[in-house]
């Protein structure tokens, strides 16, 4: 017989009200060959070899109004990143907390990061290699999508983050 706390999370869990766990170890970096990316110019060129397989796609205001849909990406220990070309990279505080990155030749958007943060999140999008174990490891700010689109992937989908 199974115990009530276990019954009552299987009851909860079924209800989805609990978002499933990525099993494919979503917030650990991994090492992979070269990752390179760019801006669709080619001004901003950059590389890294370790990042996180697991993409997520956020659905916030900004990050729409940023890309003109979702923003889906990866993300690097600042340690980790080099850049070949950065003239063109500019910075732009999009909030008190945050800063994205994008190209002022071309507009590309091709990063986010938290101020004090050692980490850089990276436009899944302007990535020239991708590797095979990349896969889409959550939503967030799912409550601000568009109306236009809805999300049907099998992985976590959270309100806020």
């Amino acid at each position: 017989m199974m115990a009530p706390v276990d019954a009552a999370l299987q009851t909860v869990a079924s209800l989805d009200l609990i978002p499933t766990p990525c099993k494919r170890g979503c917030d650990i970096n991994r090492s992979f060959q070269m990752i390179q990316g760019s801006c669709e110019c080619g001004s901003v060129r950059f590389s890294f070899t370790e990042a996180r397989e697991a993409v997520t796609v956020c659905h916030c205001s900004q990050c729409r109004k940023t890309s003109g849909h979702l923003w889906a990406a990866t993300r690097c220990d600042l340690d980790d990143l080099t850049f070949q070309s950065d003239e063109s990279l500019t910075w732009y505080a999009s909030s008190d907390f945050a800063k994205r990155g994008f190209c002022s030749v071309c507009g590309s958007s091709l990063f986010y990061r938290m101020n004090d943060e050692d980490g850089m999140a990276i436009a899944a999008g302007c990535l020239d290699t991708v590797p095979a174990e990349f896969h889409i490891g959550k939503h967030i700010f799912a409550k601000d999508k568009g109306a236009y689109y809805d999300i049907n992937d099998a992985v976590e989908v959270l309100q806020t983050y």
